[in-house]
């Protein structure tokens, strides 16, 4: 394959900001413009498998998500993940993104890879409600790694005391002489009511104990908080905490 050729092709197809560069035999290493939020460009490469050419980014996109932290691997992002991937015909091997250029149309090809990555990159400019509502998943799928099935109950509420089921424990771990009443807490709302769960239960006489994992600690209001930690028995500052929260969770099961 001719290099400038499929220089003209891809300039003609996406934009002039592009340049290619030969890499070995049947592989082409594609510069563009377009990059991820901090600066690091997409990795592109188009090379030939058999009888086929394809573009693929050789697993850069998800290895360079996991480095900022963003889990693709459950929940809301996976879903944009993957309806982002079926809209452009990019298959996804094992964490590397596959793009098979039909009919030696690469500019084509091109055009929709590039589009399928900036999306699939968008996924950290996600609003701040679509982010809190993935912190929701985030933290159901970490206790559903590490607590058996048998012995969680999400959305708790006392069947005997509560039976309007306003005051709700978003995860009851059974099996101890004490159960373990862990909240996760997003906001400063989510938070005022977790104190007043926690203190209704106590006036229950309910006999617990009580952990919190906040999506991000430092964003909550400082008296909210402190009423709050008068109450609550452990706090994480966050889900980044994980292996901290893992130990935790094995020393008290």
């Amino acid at each position: 394959m001719n290099t400038a050729e499929l220089q003209k092709e891809f300039k003609r197809k996406v934009c002039e900001e592009i340049d290619v560069e030969p890499e070995g035999l049947a592989r082409f290493v594609v510069y563009t413009p377009f990059m991820f939020d901090d600066g690091d460009h997409f990795v592109i490469i188009l090379k030939k498998l058999a009888n086929r050419w394809v573009l693929t980014d050789e697993g850069h996109t998800f290895m360079h998500m996991s480095y900022s932290e963003i889990d693709v691997s459950h929940g809301t992002r996976k879903s944009i993940v993957d309806q982002t991937l079926l809209n452009f015909n990019v298959v996804n091997e094992s964490g590397e993104f596959y793009l098979e250029v039909p009919n030696e149309a690469f500019g084509d090809a091109l055009f929709s890879y590039i589009q399928a990555l900036v999306k699939i990159s968008d996924i950290a400019y996600l609003t701040r409600e679509r982010v809190r509502s993935t912190f929701v998943e985030d933290f159901q799928h970490l206790l559903e790694s590490r607590i058996p099935d048998e012995r969680r109950v999400f959305d708790y509420t006392d069947p005997d005391n509560d039976p309007r089921k306003i005051y709700t424990v978003d995860c009851k771990i059974n099996g101890m002489k004490r159960p373990l009443f862990i909240f996760g807490v997003n906001n400063d709302a989510k938070c005022r009511d977790a104190t007043i769960t926690v203190l209704q239960f106590e006036k229950w006489g309910r006999d617990f104990r009580s952990l919190s994992i906040f999506e991000d600690l430092t964003q909550i209001n400082s008296k909210v908080l402190a009423r709050f930690t008068d109450v609550v028995g452990k706090q994480f500052s966050s889900l980044g905490a994980k292996e901290r929260i893992y130990k935790y969770l094995e020393e008290t099961l």
